[in-house]
């Protein structure tokens, strides 16, 4: 059986590094960090209260199910600032 042609591969080269330094952020700020924990602790306490003493408070009565779309966004909102967080 005749044998297959063997193909020579062209040599690797990596391509050219820029040597321009880049400026790199910082931490992120304490209040920054602060109002991202504070959106958690908020959106979980609205569900809490919610769900425990929703129907005798009469604005949360009057929101109905919104309460569960405001308590997930605050939650979601916190959720979203851990992408800028450094």
């Amino acid at each position: 059986m005749p044998k297959s042609k063997v193909r020579k591969k062209a040599a690797y080269t990596p391509p050219p590094v820029s040597r321009t330094p880049q400026k790199v952020a910082g931490p992120t700020h304490p209040a920054y960090i602060a109002v991202m924990v504070a959106m958690w602790v908020l959106g979980l306490a609205w569900l809490v209260v919610n769900y425990l003493a929703g129907p005798s408070i009469p604005f949360m009565a009057a929101l109905e199910n919104w309460n569960f779309i405001i308590g997930f966004s605050l939650i979601v909102i916190g959720l979203l600032m851990t992408m800028r967080w450094r």
